[in-house]
């Protein structure tokens, strides 16, 4: 309605309330969707896998990538249990070392002749990572070798396979980009110097992503699983170098307050599908 003064021969109406754009990273997973997991023969990974394809509609393609051939069978045939109208593809593969070609083939050969925009949702989540070596202390890491490796398969080839998965499904309207991240990317822990660097060096690359591609409908989630029940969190609480993280573990354990897959999966699946984040952000499963 015009600003101008109203005449006494005019009857006064209400001026409307301006129009508000309200947006949302609210998820519809119930819908034909491209996925791809990393790191998906077991643990968190797999879980993730399981439980997020369960929700697809039929026609869904969904890829899951690890070394172990024999673990990402197993992942394969739970999600085929529990949703047997979707496509799994497996493919058996080194992170440290995959070129972009290599991930650009497995890329193609997933889709095989399907057209991309048949795809309502396409979402990758980057869920590998190892904890490198936690033997020893910061100052005692000068093999340049071994912190190349620890990038290589924590940091480069990641952002590697982001750009190659963004670059095939950009004609797709919703792009999901989800960032398997820690408190460790925030807070130091003793004995975690890779792990702890390799977060941080990923969490902000998703964070410059999820500004950077916004307009081109890109959602990105950096979510922190919490301490879980893993391999990884064994490997700590044997091995560590410090006393505090091995006592840390073991008291989770202890007390059975260590998370299983089971609830930091469901927590994230309940965070995604609400849209209790805003892109690029950093949520912790406790945050909720």
């Amino acid at each position: 309605m015009s600003s101008e003064t109203v005449t006494s021969t005019t009857t006064p109406t209400a001026t409307p309330p301006a129009a508000t754009t309200t947006t949302t990273t609210a998820v519809n997973l119930e819908q034909v969707a491209y996925f791809l997991v990393t790191g998906a023969s077991r643990g968190i990974g797999a879980k993730m896998a399981i439980e997020t394809a369960r929700k697809f509609k039929a026609g869904s393609v969904v890829v899951l990538l690890a070394r172990s051939a024999s673990g990402l069978e197993s992942t394969r045939a739970e999600i085929l249990a529990v949703n047997p109208h979707v496509t799994v593809v497996t493919s058996s593969v080194d992170l440290a070392t995959a070129s972009k070609e290599l991930l650009n083939e497995i890329l193609d050969k997933s889709l095989g002749k399907q057209p991309t925009d048949r795809f309502g949702l396409a979402c990758v989540i980057h869920n590998v990572g190892t904890v490198g070596n936690i033997g020893r202390k910061a100052t005692d890491l000068d093999d340049r070798t071994e912190w190349e490796q620890y990038f290589g398969t924590n940091v480069f080839t990641v952002a590697v396979l982001n750009s190659c998965f963004l670059r095939k499904f950009q004609s797709v309207p919703g792009k999901l980009v989800i960032n398997i991240t820690s408190k460790a990317c925030l807070v130091p822990f003793q004995s975690m110097t890779y792990y702890c660097a390799g977060k941080a060096a990923r969490e902000m690359y998703f964070r410059v992503l999820a500004e950077e591609e916004a307009a081109a409908g890109v959602t990105v989630l950096n979510y922190s699983p919490g301490p879980v029940d893993t391999d990884m969190t064994v490997d700590l609480q044997a091995n560590s170098n410090a006393p505090e993280i091995r006592d840390y573990f073991k008291g989770l354990r202890d007390t059975t307050t260590i998370l299983t897959t089971d609830q930091t999966t469901a927590k994230f699946l309940h965070i995604l599908q609400n849209g209790l984040f805003k892109s690029g952000d950093h949520v912790d499963y406790y945050d909720h």
